[in-house]
């Protein structure tokens, strides 16, 4: 069983980290050519690219200025410790012994624009590149076509080497798509976290990414092997609801 999560935008290289095992990302050729791309634009080009404000563009010039190999414990950070979103509070990694931190790695991929793929414990630098972002890259028309073909055989040989041909993703859509699922030939779980809201349940974004995180903590500290075990979550009021599931998408509500 492998899981999928989206990286995050926010970003902790502050706190120190709770372990001291760290592996290198698999495709750091790949991401040197996309920072090197980057590199050559100034602030106000990559504000344009990325739609984001003016202060944000120049801090990401300076970040791709400094970003450079090699990556060691004192430039980079483990990418599960160092993302710090809404999936990563859920997940809360630097609560995770390092024995946990260890098992985690077999467990879980981190789908990432600049990175392609992430295991928990690889080293990345402060980076901002969503996955949606236009950015071409020779004949590449965007970041979809630069990774697909280069994301997907990854999952998929962690997916097998994992105890059964399971995808748990609890990625974005925006993330999801970069992986070519008609070529993994796995089984594909999608669970959907509902709030109630005005008498209906539904997908409100920040609960649900949380909820994202804490599912995949669950599927770790409970060694989670079947996809119908995965019904037993309840963390933080959430319940499985049959009325609302189907095969392949397990839907969780909660009554707030």
């Amino acid at each position: 069983m492998l899981i999928v999560i989206s990286p995050a935008k926010s970003l902790d290289f502050d706190t120190p980290a709770v372990t001291a095992e760290f592996t290198m990302p698999e495709m750091l050729n790949e991401s040197e050519k996309l920072a090197d791309r980057l590199r050559k634009m100034n602030p106000k080009k990559l504000s344009g690219l990325m739609g984001i404000s003016s202060s944000l563009g120049q801090l990401n010039y300076e970040r791709y200025q400094n970003w450079h190999q090699p990556f060691t414990p004192e430039n980079a950070k483990q990418a599960v410790l160092a993302f710090n979103g809404d999936v990563y509070q859920g997940l809360d990694a630097k609560s995770l012994s390092p024995d946990q931190l260890h098992q985690l790695q077999s467990k879980l991929r981190i789908l990432s624009g600049l990175y392609g793929v992430l295991r928990p414990l690889d080293l990345i630098q402060p980076y901002r590149l969503e996955m949606g972002t236009r950015l071409k890259y020779q004949r590449s028309k965007d970041l979809y076509a630069f990774w697909k073909n280069k994301i997907t055989p990854k999952i998929k040989e962690a997916i097998h080497a994992s105890e059964n041909n399971v995808l748990i993703n609890l990625a974005s859509n925006e993330y999801y798509k970069s992986i070519d699922t008609k070529k993994l030939g796995a089984e594909i779980v999608t669970p959907a976290f509902k709030d109630l809201k005005n008498g209906e349940y539904k997908m409100i974004s920040f609960f649900a990414k949380k909820a994202r995180g804490l599912m995949t903590r669950f599927i770790l500290e409970n060694n989670i092997k079947n996809v119908e075990d995965l019904q037993a979550f309840d963390a933080e009021g959430y319940v499985f609801n049959p009325r609302l599931s189907k095969p392949g998408t397990p839907v969780f509500t909660r009554d707030n």
